[in-house]
């Protein structure tokens, strides 16, 4: 393996070098599904999780819903016609049957190997919701009994790329070992999960972003970048971001009185706006003692952080917060451009919250159920599809020259000065986590943003390579920086609101704007139209 000229890690001599046919970088649902399915294929499988595969992420900590639908016609094409004109039709309905099918699919496989799906009544397993720490539990064992390694607390640094610009690996650290890695692959499936920004939202603080940058540096494009400002509601004292129970809520301002449209289909607009002038509480107070109980059988980790205060969300009024989500809960994503998932970089697939949800969400949040079913259904394709690139790569038997396709933070700019992690982290949160910027935007406050946030990526690019102990952080507050910045250019761009992407001075949709906007660049952010439709064809639908 050789270096590209000028590239260092600023890391240790002391490393391990693995191969494998397939490597997954992320342990979330969509990376460990991948691993399964790569395996099945009789793949090689190296995965490599920023933390502990099967506690890290999103998923872990909570419940989550599922787009679980059964094999009813009218049932599917309902389900299909609930998001497609919240998601201003840009999503895609041969896609959004693949996900139905293969979700379906996948709960079977997760009964088969033993998820306790609850029963109901009439002794019907309900296969519309999943308890994170059994999930993924379940599959961190099933990832194992498939073969495939796991190299847990071993956050990828950057991409290897071979001499023709073909995926061929990644490298990192590992972070217990105090040592760095490399894996040889014969393609890479990048399942890092979204950006949330380091908000504090449950799971999330692990989600920055890495695995766009990391794609973004070896010529990959994302997709959807301006539908990137979901918020979750919760308690102002807790990261717990799980909303559906707030359908029961009454909000209400400091003198007791209710907030009005607070609790209506748009009411995150109405909270995000009182929000900037006076704080909000809330009360489950439209609810019953069935539903109390309800609730927490269903999700008992919302009521944690009431009980340990004495606070009875049933009865008291408590305060609460918007905690951005960013593309976590949002749509955007890498761009995918076949069935497999795979990306314009050949051997480099997506899958999860690190691929574009537009497809089946179109640009309204795919919030927790479509971003489950997609999840485990995009994981399962892009891992089989991995392996059939491996299998072709490998019947070449050609050896590859690997270079490194990392930049910033990992080599020496003009600067003497390494990037300083935590206050670059706090300038871009200055950018995007405030609701008066990027809840609904403007022409002025996106350029405004954007010319800090430029400056900014000139200053990181000018910095000297961050040591071996500051390498991830540098690389996480990077990330953070570059996912901003194809946001911010990508909401520019969409002169309208449609979906997510609200625009103050452009508040109606355009029919002419009925396209996915591309984006992509380091130093130069681009940002064009594609057209709708014309991924795949019907034949591959399942």
């Amino acid at each position: 393996m050789t270096r590209r000229a000028g590239i260092s890690m600023g890391l240790s001599d002391t490393q391990r070098h693995y191969e494998a046919d397939v490597l997954v970088i992320g342990g979330g649902p969509a990376g460990t599904w991948a691993a399964i399915s790569a395996a099945a294929r009789g793949a090689r499988v190296v995965l490599a999780d920023k933390g502990f595969c099967g506690t890290s992420g999103a998923t872990a900590p909570s419940g989550t819903g599922v787009w679980y639908v059964p094999r009813d016609r009218e049932a599917r094409e309902r389900a299909r016609a609930s998001r497609y004109a919240l998601g201003g039709e840009l999503a895609e309905h041969v896609w959004m049957d693949r996900v139905l099918e293969q979700t379906w699919l996948n709960s079977e496989r997760l009964a088969e190997w033993g998820y306790p799906f609850p029963v109901d009544e009439a002794g019907h397993a309900r296969r519309t919701s999943l308890q994170g720490p059994e999930y993924m539990r379940l599959m961190r064992r099933r990832v194992k009994e498939a073969g495939a390694r796991i190299l847990d607390h071993s956050p990828a640094l950057e991409l290897l790329v071979d001499d023709h610009g073909a995926v061929a690996g990644a490298a990192g650290v590992h972070r217990q070992a105090d040592e760095t890695w490399s894996i040889r692959a014969g393609s890479v499936v990048m399942a890092t999960g979204g950006c949330a920004f380091m908000s504090n939202a449950l799971g999330c603080n692990v989600l920055t972003g890495d695995g766009l940058l990391m794609a973004a540096e070896a010529g990959a494009e994302c997709s959807g970048m301006e539908f990137s400002n979901a918020y979750g509601l919760g308690p102002a004292f807790s990261s717990v971001t799980k909303s559906l129970f707030y359908n029961w809520a009454t909000f209400y301002d400091a003198s007791g009185t209710a907030i009005p449209g607070a609790g209506s289909s748009h009411g995150r607009g109405v909270i995000a706006k009182t929000l900037e002038t006076q704080p909000v509480f809330a009360c489950l107070d439209r609810t019953d003692e069935d539903i109390r109980a309800w609730m927490r059988r269903s999700q008992p980790n919302f009521f944690v952080p009431f009980d340990r205060l004495k606070i009875d969300p049933f009865t008291q009024h408590f305060p609460v917060t918007l905690r951005l989500e960013g593309t976590v809960r949002g749509t955007g994503g890498l761009h995918v451009i076949d069935a497999d998932c795979a990306t314009s970089v050949s051997g480099l697939y997506a899958a999860g919250d690190a691929a574009t949800r537009e497809l089946i969400c179109g640009g309204f949040t795919g919030g927790g159920s479509h971003n489950a079913a997609w999840a485990m259904s995009s994981g399962f394709w892009a891992g089989a599809g991995a392996a059939d690139h491996a299998r072709a790569v490998g019947a070449l038997r050609t050896p590859r020259t690997v270079l490194r396709a990392g930049g910033a933070a990992l080599h020496d700019g003009p600067s003497n000065a390494a990037i300083d992690s935590a206050a670059l982290v706090r300038a871009v949160q200055a950018e995007v986590l405030p609701t008066q910027r990027n809840w609904t935007r403007r022409v002025d406050q996106l350029e405004d943003s954007l010319s800090r946030l430029d400056a900014l990526w000139r200053q990181v690019r000018a910095a000297s390579a961050s040591e071996r102990k500051e390498a991830v952080r540098a690389r996480e507050a990077v990330a953070m920086l570059a996912v901003s910045r194809w946001m911010y250019r990508s909401a520019l761009a969409r002169t309208e609101t449609r979906g997510m992407a609200r625009r103050a001075d452009h508040p109606a949709a355009d029919p002419a704007q009925r396209h996915r906007l591309l984006s992509g660049g380091l130093d130069e952010v681009w940002v064009t139209p594609h057209a709708v439709g014309n991924e795949i064809r019907e034949d591959v639908a399942a």
